[in-house]
């Protein structure tokens, strides 16, 4: 890629707005940009300044006329003379032809001068109304002047190429920019500011000093620098392995607030699962009756619990089918009840847990379930306060809930994200792991750290065992960037008093 030319593009969202931004990057930024825009003060880097987009070349193809009343410099037209010989009058000023670039839009013109700025180039950003065809028409200007249309998230790339962010920002980016909830965004806010890459930096920084011992040991063994004894290798590793485990460790959580989750509502037909989805909505989102069995066809809506984006997906009554389309519907119920990441199992608190009941939790198995005892309403005049579990509810405490008056949702919710967040402190912690690609590179780490304690185990040469080091360095530098021989290298001659 050709990081010496300037590029452009359309920085906000096709379609109609009040403000669009059109963003020029490159060395000749200010030399495309100065012959659209008339500005009332000079570009200063990090300053706005308000201008008029023009027409440049609207004055060179139609040199329309601008009528101005010339002073004494003008020159008089013939006739004006002819007449004023012939009357004794003065002389009429003739109005003289000028040309003038014309204006098109108002615009506020910011300045980032190199290398200060997202880049590392200079970057020009054009801040017009929304229109497409003015925005276009800018664009034109500006490719018509040199630059070239960037490709989809260059300039990105040429800041992680610039060395300005590393490639966890450069996905910080991305990840920022597709938030659906809040929390999300802040989330990826400190991705952007470097939290992961400063969680794997120590740790990769043992690695490195780990590997420049070995190597120390092996190429300068003649200038008094002793070998590394296995133990100290091996201790070395585990302090290194240690960190990567519990990085590894908040995937699972990190995976669920960068994608979300499915959350399956099951139950026998009438227990309240569609009055419930609808509290948890916030809205009359699925059709409630008395008549049981009404939900044919799943229904599901996206909501935010404690900011993860939560799917939620109201099934129909699992029960002996009456009818075909029954039938179907029961069968994309068990589908979804297979998928789903969380399932929320009713029973009705107003009368006591039946065989279908109990059958329905033992198809859920070990995975992750919150037992909903809805219609707490009802319960005082049915049933006594506590159920009475059968062999499939295990140690499960049922929440009690009533979508009729609203009692117990706060809890359901504080139970849904308890489940969400895995394990304690995984909340409140920066820096964790959010897609499969920095999960795919910590697991080889960790696994070629492995290798290496099996190769001292196995008393493998040391020179054989760096190689699995290495191995265990290159995808953390696929994470923070690339470490060079010479980082190695400065770190030996720094800590080892070598060819002194």
């Amino acid at each position: 890629m050709n990081l010496d030319d300037t590029i452009v593009a359309i920085a906000t969202p096709p379609g109609r707005g009040g403000i669009g931004v059109v963003r020029l990057s490159g060395p000749e930024a200010k030399k495309i940009a100065a012959p659209m825009m008339r500005l009332k003060h000079d570009l200063e880097p990090g300053q706005a300044v308000v201008g008029e987009l023009v027409d440049s070349s609207f004055s060179e193809k139609s040199k329309t006329p601008i009528l101005a009343t010339q002073t004494a410099a003008g020159v008089a037209h013939p006739v004006a003379e002819f007449r004023s010989a012939w009357t004794g009058a003065s002389p009429v000023p003739t109005p003289s032809v000028t040309t003038q670039a014309q204006k098109i839009d108002e615009i506020v013109v910011t300045y980032f001068a190199s290398p200060h700025s997202y880049t590392t180039d200079d970057i020009i950003e054009i801040s017009a109304h929304g229109s497409p065809v003015v925005l276009r028409h800018i664009l034109e200007l500006c490719v018509a002047a040199g630059a070239r249309l960037a490709e989809p998230g260059e300039f990105t790339m040429r800041a992680f190429l610039n060395g300005r962010i590393d490639l966890t920002q450069a996905e910080a980016v991305r990840d920022l920019i597709d938030s659906r909830t809040l929390y999300q965004a802040k989330v990826a806010a400190q991705q952007l500011e470097g939290a992961l890459s400063r969680r794997v930096q120590p740790i990769k920084q043992r690695l490195v000093e780990l590997i420049a011992r070995l190597e120390a040991g092996i190429d300068f063994a003649e200038d008094d620098v002793s070998v590394m004894p296995d133990q100290s290798i091996l201790e070395g590793i585990a302090a290194i392995c240690a960190p990567i485990e519990q990085l590894l460790a908040t995937f699972a959580y990190g995976k669920i607030v960068h994608e979300g989750l499915t959350l399956a509502i099951v139950g026998r037909p009438n227990v309240g699962k569609s009055s419930l989805f609808n509290r948890l909505v916030e809205r009359e989102r699925a059709i409630v009756t008395a008549t049981p069995g009404t939900t044919r066809d799943l229904v599901s809506e996206t909501i935010a619990i404690g900011g993860i984006p939560v799917k939620l997906v109201d099934t129909a009554g699992i029960r002996q089918a009456l009818d075909e389309a029954e039938s179907i519907g029961i069968q994309k119920s068990m589908e979804t009840l297979a998928d789903a990441d969380l399932v929320l199992v009713v029973l009705d608190a107003s009368q006591t847990p039946t065989e279908e009941d109990e059958e329905l939790l033992g198809r859920t198995g070990s995975r992750s379930l919150i037992v909903v005892q809805n219609k707490s309403d009802l319960r005082a005049r049915k049933i006594p306060t506590s159920p009475n579990p059968g062999e499939n509810w295990g140690a499960r405490i049922p929440v009690w809930t009533s979508a009729l008056t609203g009692e117990g949702l706060a809890e359901l919710r504080t139970e849904i994200l308890k489940l969400i967040g895995g394990e304690a402190g995984v909340q409140g912690e920066s820096g964790f792991l959010t897609n499969v690609r920095h999960k795919n590179l910590i697991s080889d780490s960790l696994a070629a750290l492995g290798a290496a304690k099996t190769a001292i185990d196995a008393k493998i040469p040391h020179e054989m065992l760096l190689l699995d080091l290495y191995n265990a360095l290159r995808p953390l530098d696929a994470i923070t960037g690339a470490t060079t021989t010479d980082d190695i290298l400065n770190l030996i001659f720094s800590t080892f008093c070598v060819g002194k």
